[in-house]
């Protein structure tokens, strides 16, 4: 499932890169700000073909541990990776091209004390403005109120209209056991799979913090962009399917 936890480490900053050399050095400075000196940033690197790699080098930072795939994996299979080789108490996901808001690993491990998963909210970079909602004219936020409504929130993954973002969560590392490994069917949405599982387990905490600023951009792994209908429907399919394999695993 994964290698076993190191008890110096307490937190594992887990970190899918892709083509990132442009916006990954002000993200990582926002990352290790907020890191410990025994704590860890495991990046996985699905096929860079930019100077990625060259720049986590140039870092020269004890605390970052590297790997590249042997064949391009897709976001969800680098973090699949990425979660396997973590050896914190606490696995705190990130995407490469966000910036981290000060105090976020710790709103999210304060979370994590009662709970398997946190996740908290995401404003984009430049204005600080929540994100539009796919079905509502309304800021899509998380509230800390409906952390307990479980079955709702697994009918609102299934609808699409919860702000579940993988970039925004943390765990615990108990919760791997169930987490890992992927479904093999999961080619997308690996940050609802995570909330599936919290949900069916009755343990997540929604923050009411903003603990993302995203950067949007052409090339952003998710986009919040309409999908046709075919798409929809097999997506839809998918997260049933979680959540039958989430039940079966708990």
């Amino acid at each position: 499932m994964g290698e076993r936890a190191d008890d110096r480490i307490r937190v594992s900053v887990c970190l899918a890169t892709y083509n990132g050399e442009a916006y990954l050095d002000e993200q990582l400075d926002s990352i290790l700000a907020q890191l410990g000196d025994a704590d860890e940033v495991v990046v996985v690197d699905d096929g860079s073909t930019d100077g990625t790699l060259e720049l986590l080098a140039r870092r020269d930072d004890p605390r970052i541990a590297v790997r590249r795939t042997e064949r391009n994996l897709g976001y969800v299979g680098a973090f699949g990776q990425a979660m396997g080789m973590a050896r914190g108490a606490y696995l705190v996901l990130s995407d490469q091209d966000d910036v981290w808001p000060p105090g976020r690993v710790e709103a999210l491990v304060a979370a994590l004390t009662d709970a398997e998963v946190a996740v908290g909210n995401v404003v984009d970079l430049d204005g600080h403005r929540p994100l539009p909602s796919p079905v509502r004219r309304r800021p899509w936020l998380l509230r800390s109120r409906t952390s307990g409504q479980h079955r709702r929130n697994l009918l609102r993954i299934w609808a699409g209209v919860i702000p579940y973002f993988g970039s925004a969560m943390a765990l615990r590392r108990e919760v791997l056991e169930r987490v890992l490994p992927l479904p093999p069917y999961l080619s997308e949405s690996h940050d609802l799979w995570i909330a599936t599982v919290a949900n069916v387990d009755g343990s997540i905490r929604h923050l009411d913090d903003v603990v993302v600023w995203r950067r949007l951009h052409e090339t952003n792994a998710s986009t919040s962009r309409p999908r046709s209908i075919v798409p929809v429907l097999r997506a839809r399919l998918m997260l049933l399917r979680l959540a039958l394999e989430a039940r079966r695993r708990r």
